[in-house]
């Protein structure tokens, strides 16, 4: 199999999954955040970081059935990441991989509310027993603290803030370089030792995946 073609199989097993994941457990009305939560969550992509967490996952000899609601759950974190990036308060984009963003649709309070929901979700995913039968606990535990760190203020988030920073002055090479590896290099770089981490990798071999 190509890598390719590899890539592609994660990606229908990520997408397959995800639709079980991001649907109302009772429908009381709210709806309407689900729906939106499954328009930028499917509306294509690489599936990329999902498909290394799998990838490090089968190549440290893992299970990747133990490995996939973490995957899942890191492709919600991109996709909240891509919802916001797009809303007016930020880079007010109007499309998204050739459809119209988020917030075009469904306005920006959904939108913000469904990024939101997309970030809780991820971590109901992680944390849900019903996942996570075949992950020890203390695996588990390192998987949802590493999920946080490279998501939040000292990775993806601290990169956007970064970014937004720099859009009215000049930056040096090593500030974008600093940009780059939290806003999106965080995620990339987690995904590999997550799958480090559930595949039983050593500590060596999960460094150097990072």
């Amino acid at each position: 199999m190509t890598l390719k073609e590899q890539l592609a199989a994660y990606s229908k097993m990520v997408e397959d999954r995800l639709m079980t994941y991001i649907q109302p457990s009772e429908d009381k009305g709210q709806a309407v955040v689900f729906e939106a939560c499954r328009y930028s969550a499917m509306a294509g992509g690489k599936r990329l970081r999902p498909g290394l967490v799998l990838e490090f996952c089968r190549v440290c000899g893992g299970n990747l059935e133990a490995a996939l609601p973490f995957a899942c759950a890191l492709e919600m974190i991109h996709t909240y990441s891509l919802i916001h990036d797009d809303l007016p308060c930020m880079d007010n984009d109007d499309f998204r991989r050739g459809k119209p963003t988020n917030h075009k649709v469904y306005g920006e309070a959904t939108a913000v509310l469904a990024g939101d929901g997309l970030l809780n979700l991820a971590f109901e995913t992680a944390s849900d027993p019903a996942n996570t039968t075949l992950v020890p606990a203390e695996t588990q535990v390192k998987a949802i603290r590493m999920l946080s760190r490279a998501s939040g203020m000292d990775g993806m988030i601290g990169g956007q803030i970064l970014d937004m920073q720099a859009e009215e002055t000049s930056i040096s090479l090593e500030q974008l370089k600093t940009l780059q590896e939290l806003k999106t290099g965080c995620l990339i770089s987690v995904a590999a030792q997550l799958g480090c981490l559930i595949g039983g990798a050593t500590a060596e071999q999960t460094q150097a995946a990072a």
